[in-house]
């Protein structure tokens, strides 16, 4: 089976995923090597290594998603979010706290680890497995509905006490597409739209930190508070106003020298917008609409239910992440630290979203075998 996975390869996605992810790691260096040793006192390279043993380990990831059959998560889901669910309670118990977030999970010798960025997947594969089970009684909102936007609730309730607002809003969003996505009535869609616009409302008045408030003020105010709330994205302006079309260079930019903080995170792209300009910044859009759009394509392409709606799933939320860490550093959307995929920092993120890659290729594999199973027969 792994053999006629492996000659069925999606080819497109492949290469979007190695050429993002390598180019990230790259792009890594060139934001880090300063801060790190201005701000972290470590040597030029420290991130960079780190990125690169997190590339080595993500391409085994990748690998993995490829050729391990993904109907096989319809048996293993109970296991996985089961699994997940006790890795975020640990956080809380034996957590490293970082930027005013208990998220991390230390790992003797390997780092930290982020339950958080599991959830986002676990979430995936569950929802995608209960409303294909459901999809007989989809339109029963007390039986199909209640019961796993129930439990998906209590997952987000957990990242959302860490706090990690902008995963339990990814979290969110490609659930509830998932829940859109499997055929429910308009009368409950709308009424979940509405539900949450008037949760979204209610948290934005009662939920949220003073902290949390105050990047609205920066991503909408930037210059009154320039000091303080406004200071990143004002210094992200910069950046991108000075790359123009060309960039400065590779290894050129001035916003990393100090000014931008965390630019080797959620703000990877101001540096690539000022060290490869516009052409630099068309690049990783293209190649990350790319994967989005080739798995929505391959969602469609399913001959299973299950396999649709966790293509459905996989694929928003590479675009979702991607949309709101875009938005972040244009002042588009409040700040919450989400890393671009593929590209950012981030070693739980990398591992994450190249093992979703390879679930997409091996979803798109095997529609192909069954399709050329289903002809051979036809004929």
């Amino acid at each position: 089976m792994i053999r006629r996975i492996l000659k069925n390869i999606d080819f497109t996605i492949l290469f979007a995923v190695l050429a993002l992810s390598a180019f990230g790691t790259v792009m890594v260096y060139s934001a880090s090597m300063v801060s790190g040793v201005m701000v972290y006192e470590v040597t030029p390279d420290y991130f960079f290594n780190r990125q690169l043993m997190s590339w080595a380990l993500g391409l085994v990831a990748l690998f993995l998603g490829i050729i391990f059959p993904y109907k096989n998560y319809r048996r293993l889901f109970k296991l996985i979010l089961l699994g997940t669910v006790i890795l975020l309670a640990a956080v809380f118990v034996f957590g490293h706290t970082s930027n005013n977030a208990q998220s991390w999970l230390p790992i003797p010798g390997l780092g930290k680890f982020q339950p958080a960025e599991l959830a986002k997947m676990s979430l995936i594969i569950y929802m995608a497995t209960i409303f294909t089970k459901k999809s007989g009684y989809i339109e029963d909102f007390t039986r199909a509905l209640l019961p796993p936007i129930i439990l998906m609730m209590l997952v987000v309730a957990m990242i959302l006490k860490q706090p990690d607002l902008g995963t339990a809003l990814i979290a969110l969003a490609v659930s509830g597409l998932i829940i859109m996505s499997s055929g429910l009535k308009k009368v409950h869609l709308f009424s979940m739209i509405g539900i949450a616009l008037a949760g979204a409302i209610f948290m934005y008045n009662f939920g949220l930190s003073e902290e949390q408030l105050s990047r609205f003020d920066g991503a909408y105010q930037p210059f009154e508070y320039a000091d303080d709330a406004g200071y990143q994205l004002i210094n992200s302006y910069l950046a991108i106003h000075n790359g123009g079309l060309f960039g400065t260079g590779l290894g050129a930019g001035v916003q990393k020298l100090g000014y931008l903080p965390e630019a080797h995170t959620d703000f990877i792209m101001a540096v690539i917008a000022e060290e490869l300009g516009v052409i630099g910044v068309g690049v990783v859009l293209l190649l990350l609409g790319l994967i989005v759009l080739r798995g929505f394509y391959i969602s469609m392409e399913s001959h299973d239910t299950f396999g649709r709606l966790l293509a459905i799933g996989v694929s928003g939320l590479i675009g979702i992440q991607a949309i709101i860490n875009l938005g972040g550093l244009t002042g588009l959307l409040p700040l919450t630290g989400v890393p671009l995929p593929f590209v950012s920092y981030g070693g739980t993120s990398l591992l994450m979203m190249m093992f979703s890659a390879g679930m997409l290729i091996n979803i798109h594999a095997i529609s192909k075998i069954k399709k050329a199973q289903e002809q051979k027969i036809a004929a």
